[in-house]
């Protein structure tokens, strides 16, 4: 089956999983008698002329609060410096993110999903409050002006503030179809405006789900079985019991937990605990198995998920050129370490914590409980990181079954649960382990017949089955940048074939599918590119010119990075370029690799174009955190697994890129009049193949599995 068919795009897919009710569902009225103007699910006005704006999507340290704020605000003429921020509740029919259909953060979507739907929420007030006033003074509305929370008839000089028409406003329709501001007409969007949650960030005042207090709260250090699937043999909990502050020792089927009158109380009595595990039968797992597994499976035909010419005989015509690439699990590790702050009485649940799904939590929490929807309230809070890991509603369900066992005086108590930074490393869920084999042949000095092969895990079927099954089997985020590659190339096959790990539970990882695809396709380009001869820029811009947004990309890196001229020995510069979550980005590393095999990053060039920028230092700030992402998982990143448990368990094992190792890194962003791209994820994708690319010009090695291997780089000179 060919899926050209069904569109298969990160782009243009997922339409089918959003009901058309819940795209009407952004400018339902949502107006009361009495109290602010509400004209729609996203703003209100009060009579002091504050604007309330309601985010649809959480802040996870990547601006979206502000980037919201401005693009509400530009189209509604709000004054900017009395706009307040507050969290949407869980709603799918009013705050559902429009490609999924529910209420979730994640795809580098926050701005493009809401771009159009947030400007008609903020031209259509603007409009009711232009014809509240027009009436009020027996004037045409095309007379009146807004700006600053303010309408004024010029041809009078009257001026009437946002607070004093809203009574008036409340009793008119909300256009369907409202006039959107000319770009050219915009006075927020465009701006490097500071961010509005940056003061609360440096003043100690920000609420993440971690720093939830409640009165009489009680507190839950938690174990889980370190065998994945296994289960609780029994606990001695002797020692536990004499802990000065221990309440209570849960035992669950798969876990145990300590309730104590401090988290630190609760960590001491956990770990006096003796614990034994029955195992089951994936404690015999190992990373080499999982591996021979993946391996196997990747010489197998899978699913067709692009054909476009004559891959097979282009190939046999040819000299055939091969490679494989792999990449392993990786952990998110958010700094914020997973909790959830509950309180469970008999008939409801309210629940304060950091997620990316919001209404995935209520709904899962109320079936657990076999509550009505409405008895499971959910407040949610900063995120100190997501990457994807705040997508699984795991830890707030681990919650509940702890506080269904609490009974006595601690019956109905707040709780507080908090993984371990182990804990959090160990009982991840994962981004999976990929293996892409690309077959080529080139003709004139390009590609002219392309076979690639993704092999790996569908996260997909598992998180959103109902869009699985309409591709019939075939994940779009697994073959995503791959199946949509931005190489011009007359034949070209991709294939996926689905290869679940044994008992490892995977999930999104920041940067999702492109970020096995961009990296094996950039590295093999690069191959390619020495076997044609060819300077590796110049290579890939003779393939452009269907994607000039990205050529023009790919020229100003290059420029910028002073690509070209003359390096030291052991230097080199790498490219990467990419079309991923609509945005158009080309980045170049230079890193050095010395005698032992030890790479040091020495500068980042980026060029994006993502469309309109919303806020530019938002852009160029989620690029640089992106690339840092990106490239420790290049250096050091990787989950392995040993007797069905995974090795790593802290930073000490699973690296993070430190500050004195970061080098510069600059990024231009390229003025455009498109819609907004995505930018959260693209420079996770960037780094490891540009910065593998580095190595390879430096010493002529061509990695071909991530993290780096520095043994294979030892001893070896400049390419």
């Amino acid at each position: 089956m060919q899926l050209d068919d069904l569109t298969i795009s990160r782009r243009n897919l997922l339409q089918g999983a959003a009901a058309s009710g819940v795209l009407l569902a952004f400018h339902m009225p949502v107006r009361a008698a009495t109290g602010p103007f509400a004209p729609n699910a996203f703003i209100r006005i009060a009579a002091d002329n504050t604007t309330t704006l309601v985010m649809p999507q959480v802040e996870m340290g990547q601006g979206t609060y502000t980037s919201i704020s401005m693009i509400l605000a530009e189209e509604l003429d709000a004054d900017f410096a009395k706009v307040a921020l507050e969290h949407a509740p869980p709603d799918d029919k009013l705050y559902a993110n429009p490609p999924f259909g529910l209420q979730a953060t994640g795809n580098s979507n926050s701005i493009r999903a809401f771009w159009t739907p947030l400007r008609t929420a903020g031209a259509a007030a603007r409009a009711m409050l232009l014809q509240a006033a027009a009436s009020q003074w027996k004037v045409d509305p095309a007379t009146c002006s807004a700006a600053n929370s303010m309408v004024t008839h010029a041809a009078s000089g009257r001026t009437i503030a946002f607070g004093a028409l809203i009574n008036d406003a409340a009793r008119l329709t909300p256009p369907e179809k409202p006039a959107l501001k000319d770009p050219k007409n915009f006075t927020l969007i465009g701006k490097p405006l500071k961010r509005l949650d940056t003061p609360e960030k440096t003043n100690g005042k920000a609420v993440y789900g971690i720093d939830v207090l409640l009165p009489g709260m009680k507190f839950a250090a938690v174990a889980q079985c370190p065998v994945f699937g296994g289960k609780v043999a029994k606990v001695d909990d002797t020692a536990t019991k004499k802990i000065a502050g221990v309440y209570k020792i849960v035992q669950l089927d798969d876990a145990v937990a300590v309730v104590a009158d401090t988290t630190w109380t609760a960590k001491k009595g956990l770990a006096a605990l003796d614990i034994t595990w029955n195992e089951g039968a994936n404690a015999k797992i190992s990373s080499a198995e999982i591996w021979a597994d993946l391996r196997a499976a990747s010489q197998k035909d899978g699913l067709v998920a692009k054909h476009e010419g004559d891959a097979a005989k282009a190939l046999a015509q040819g000299e055939r050129i091969e490679a494989a690439y792999e990449l392993p699990f990786l952990a998110h590790a958010p700094m914020e370490p997973l909790n959830c702050v509950l309180q469970l009485t008999k008939d409801k649940c309210e629940i304060w914590i950091g997620t990316q799904v919001m209404t995935r939590v209520q709904g899962t929490v109320a079936q657990l409980l076999n509550f009505p929807l409405d008895k499971v309230v959910v407040h949610n809070h900063l995120l100190g990181g997501g990457f994807g890991r705040r997508l699984e509603p795991d830890m707030a369900l681990l919650s509940v079954r702890i506080a269904q066992k609490l009974d006595g005086e601690l019956e109905g108590s707040p709780l507080k649960v908090i993984w371990s930074r182990e804990e959090d490393i160990q009982h991840d869920v994962y981004r999976p382990v990929y293996r892409d084999t690309i077959a080529a042949t080139l003709r004139d000095g390009k590609i002219d017949a392309w076979n690639y092969r993704v092999t790996g895990s569908s996260v997909l079927a598992r998180w959103l089955p109902p869009v699985f099954e309409a591709l019939k089997g075939v994940d779009f985020d697994a073959v995503d940048s791959a199946a949509d590659m931005p190489y011009d190339i007359p034949n070209k096959h991709v294939e996926f074939t689905r290869a679940e790990p044994p008992a490892v539970p995977t999930g999104f990882w920041r940067g999702v599918g492109p970020n096995n695809n961009v990296f094996a396709t950039e590295c093999f380009i690069d191959e390619l590119a020495k076997k044609a001869g060819k300077d590796p820029v110049a290579f890939r811009v003779s393939m452009l010119d269907k994607e000039p947004r990205l050529k023009a990309a790919v020229q100003m890196a290059a420029e910028k990075s002073g690509w070209g001229q003359a390096l030291p020995a052991r230097v080199g510069r790498g490219i990467c370029a990419q079309v991923s979550f609509a945005s158009f980005i080309a980045t170049v590393v230079e890193a050095e690799v010395d005698e032992h095999g030890e790479v040091r990053l020495r500068r980042i060039t980026s060029a994006v174009d993502t469309g309109i920028a919303v806020n530019p230092d938002t852009v160029i700030a989620q690029l640089q955190g992106g690339l840092i992402f990106g490239l420790t998982a290049a250096l050091w990143g990787e989950i392995t697994i040993e007797r069905g448990r995974v090795q790593q368990s802290n930073f000490h094992d699973y690296r993070m890129l430190r500050i004195d190792e970061v080098p510069r890194i600059d990024v231009h962003v390229i003025k455009s009049g498109e819609a907004p791209g995505g930018i959260g994820e693209t420079g996770a994708n960037a780094g490891p193949p540009a910065l593998r690319n580095a190595i390879y010009a430096a010493t002529g090695v061509a990695l071909r599995r991530l993290p780096i291997d520095r043994a294979a780089l030892a001893g070896k000179r400049s390419a």
